[in-house]
């Protein structure tokens, strides 16, 4: 096994443990009164929510395509990022539909590379919208979620692993540097340009800036439902931070098919701001359920085409056949073609020599050498 499989299926146990953790800690019941209190009418509001994520989602990625000088029309992209979202709900990892939409879409332009790095640029500029946007709402609206975040954020483990990670990246880049490492600075060189095409050209980057806040709004909205839904009454202003947490969480990659640190970090926050953690866990569950549902006009998509192919093709209608019309003595004259023979004509022979043909003519019947059929 690859390390690269050995990396995913670590993610997806990790996942997997947040889960029964949860389950373990706070029972069962959170996920079942979840399921229970989802009714048709919140089922539709997901399905409305996910259109217009969605649909400002592919708006964003054929903006960040364009500016690359990619060819990506918005009824294709809408298309494409439904069967992305619905592939990353329903298979682990979270990312095997961006991953799907970058191949395709980078085979089908010519360029695999840089559509590879559209749909990067894409997912890193509403990532960034997210943090700098959650950054705001936890410095600006005072939640009781922020002192231990703070206290969190302040701890000697945190600052000892940015340390850590701030040494890796300097040892990095010194060896690469003894090593006169031109294809790494190349291939730097070239993501720094494309960002700057694709995301921070003067045509660019105020769509992608607007969807963005867009997408994200969807998202807070939907997991607002979600918390109405499990019955929390709190204030909306009360429930932002917290949501924005959750949002944040579920940016780690130890996820199965999104579950995991949304729903630890749901539980933990609801819990931290007197909430209750069932309240939380029971929230980010529904959150989950109305996500998928959200995601399956995507499933059309990947099946859609499989369908076309295996529906029957219509039968071929039979050729009506022709009335062969008939003289006035009532005795049709056909050749072998079955058109009709004028009275006295002759009929060529088609065949060898030695053949004949009948001709009658005024009521006499004369012997000739006459093609095959009777008269």
């Amino acid at each position: 096994m690859t390390r690269s499989r050995w990396a995913a299926w670590l993610r997806m146990l990790a996942g997997l443990g947040i889960l029964v953790a949860l389950v373990w800690h706070l029972g069962s019941q959170a996920f079942l009164d979840g399921l229970r209190r989802i009714d048709a009418a919140t089922l539709l509001a997901a399905l409305a929510i996910g259109v217009l994520t969605t649909v400002f989602s592919a708006w964003r990625w054929c903006l960040v395509a364009r500016g690359l000088g990619l060819r990506l029309p918005l009824g294709r992209a809408v298309a494409d990022y439904y069967r992305a979202l619905f592939l990353n709900a329903a298979l682990p990892g979270g990312v095997l539909g961006d991953v799907h939409r970058a191949v395709d879409h980078g085979r089908t332009s010519g360029n695999l590379g840089r559509g590879v790095r559209a749909v990067a640029l894409e997912r890193t500029a509403g990532q960034v919208v997210l943090l700098v946007t959650g950054a705001v709402v936890l410095l600006v609206r005072p939640s009781p979620v922020l002192a231990p975040v703070a206290r969190f954020l302040a701890s000697p483990a945190v600052a000892m692993a940015v340390a850590v990670v701030g040494l890796l990246v300097v040892a990095v880049a010194v060896r690469l540097r003894r090593r006169g490492a031109s294809r790494g600075e190349r291939a730097l060189r070239t993501v720094v340009a494309e960002a700057r095409q694709g995301l921070l050209a003067r045509g660019v980057w105020p769509g992608v800036g607007l969807s963005s806040v867009a997408v994200l709004a969807g998202y807070l909205g939907m997991f607002v439902l979600a918390a109405r839904v499990a019955g929390v009454t709190a204030p909306t202003a009360e429930l932002v931070p917290l949501v924005v947490l959750a949002l944040l969480a579920m940016a780690l990659p130890l996820n199965v098919g999104g579950w995991g640190p949304r729903e630890g970090v749901a539980a933990w926050a609801f819990g931290a701001a007197g909430l209750g953690a069932t309240q939380g866990l029971t929230t980010a569950v529904i959150y989950g359920v109305l996500a998928f549902v959200a995601s399956l006009p995507g499933a059309a998509v990947l099946l859609g085409p499989a369908l076309r192919r295996a529906a029957p093709l219509p039968a071929e209608q039979p050729a009506a056949s022709a009335t062969v019309p008939r003289p006035a003595d009532g005795h049709p004259r056909t050749g072998s073609t079955g058109m009709v023979r004028p009275r006295g004509a002759e009929v060529p022979s088609a065949v060898g020599g030695g053949a004949r043909y009948q001709a009658r003519t005024h009521g006499e019947r004369r012997e000739t050498p006459w093609s095959a059929g009777p008269p």
